[in-house]
């Protein structure tokens, strides 16, 4: 898990500090991808955009207006 195992030119509250904040990113990291869901595309209207008004009125437009 560490990546530091082999590290001879610091002394030991160097080391352990490294450590402890390697292990509190790593915590971060994931506990920030937990928070991240998934959506569904196309879910709520998201994907296709309808035309409200003129000629094309409730037609699906192919590009946003």
């Amino acid at each position: 898990m560490h990546r530091y195992n082999n590290v001879t030119s610091m002394n030991v509250f160097e080391f352990r500090n490294l450590l402890y904040s390697e292990d509190r990113k790593e915590k971060r990291r994931t506990f920030l991808r937990s928070l991240i869901k998934s959506v569904d595309t196309g879910a709520n209207g998201t994907q296709d955009y309808i035309v409200k008004k003129g000629s094309g009125k409730d037609k699906i437009a192919k590009t946003k207006q």
